[in-house]
């Protein structure tokens, strides 16, 4: 089942990809609402990941790669050949399932983002670090320590890092692939409490393992089987009553 109206940030109209010859994704259509969390779920191996990375052609980077069919994020077509990947991927901000700190300080990975942009006056820079750690529940942790390495922060706070350093550069949408895999379970359970507090000024789609944590966190859900959306629906209707045989056999543990 597909949720559609007219308040859709993205949406995805007969998408197809393939890696080579391989087909990963067959004909999905579908649409994500603004300022809403949406979870993927699905067994490993299913295309929740190759989807996510569709949103903001990240698959790309991945030579053999062939997209059919268009997504819109508002109006726009980006999948239009002369459309600015650049800019694309400054809309929408990626977390990926481990954190991927850079080798600077804490200050230097939230500025990093601003800077490439073309951002140069201290203050300003400052004024966007602060704000972007503090959106992202970290300034109170480190705001004493900005200048010290972000390797030696906790997993937990690497990944709030990450969020901050996507944030600084002011997305509409925010992709997240697995974003609390490598977690432990308190920074688990600050990452969602920061995810919902997150959606009320971004579109966020999250990609979990976690049937659990879909269910906590999202207002939609889609399953995703074989490289097919098999169903989509709000998160409370489709974990209480699925429509497809497949998709009540995962939520209920018969496979997967």
């Amino acid at each position: 089942m597909k949720i559609m109206g007219q308040d859709g940030k993205i949406r995805v109209k007969n998408l197809n990809l393939y890696y080579n010859k391989f087909q990963a994704l067959y004909d999905i259509n579908t649409e994500f609402k603004q300022n809403r969390v949406t979870a993927l779920i699905g067994p490993s191996g299913c295309g929740k990941s190759s989807f996510l990375r569709t949103i903001n052609r990240l698959n790309e980077l991945i030579e053999g790669t062939t997209t059919e069919g268009q997504i819109y994020l508002d109006k726009m077509p980006i999948y239009d050949k002369d459309l600015d990947v650049v800019n694309l991927r400054k809309r929408v901000g990626m977390v990926f399932q481990k954190p991927s700190v850079f080798p600077f300080s804490i200050y230097e990975n939230v500025a990093y983002g601003p800077k490439i942009h073309g951002i140069k006056d201290r203050s300003h820079l400052d004024e966007i670090v602060e704000k972007s750690l503090k959106a992202a529940n970290l300034w109170q942790e480190i705001a004493g320590r900005l200048n010290s390495p972000a390797v030696r922060l906790s997993g937990g706070q690497q990944q709030r890092l990450v969020i901050a350093r996507v944030l600084a550069v002011e997305p509409e949408v925010i992709l997240m692939d697995e974003p609390a895999s490598a977690l432990d379970p308190i920074s688990t359970a600050r990452l969602e409490e920061l995810i919902t507090e997150l959606k009320n000024s971004y579109t966020i789609v999250i990609v979990t393992h976690n049937m659990q944590q879909a269910a906590r966190v999202s207002d939609y859900t889609g399953f995703f089987l074989n490289g097919q959306l098999v169903e989509f629906n709000t998160t409370d209707e489709l974990f209480v009553n699925p429509r497809d045989k497949r998709t009540e056999d995962y939520i209920t543990g018969r496979f997967g």
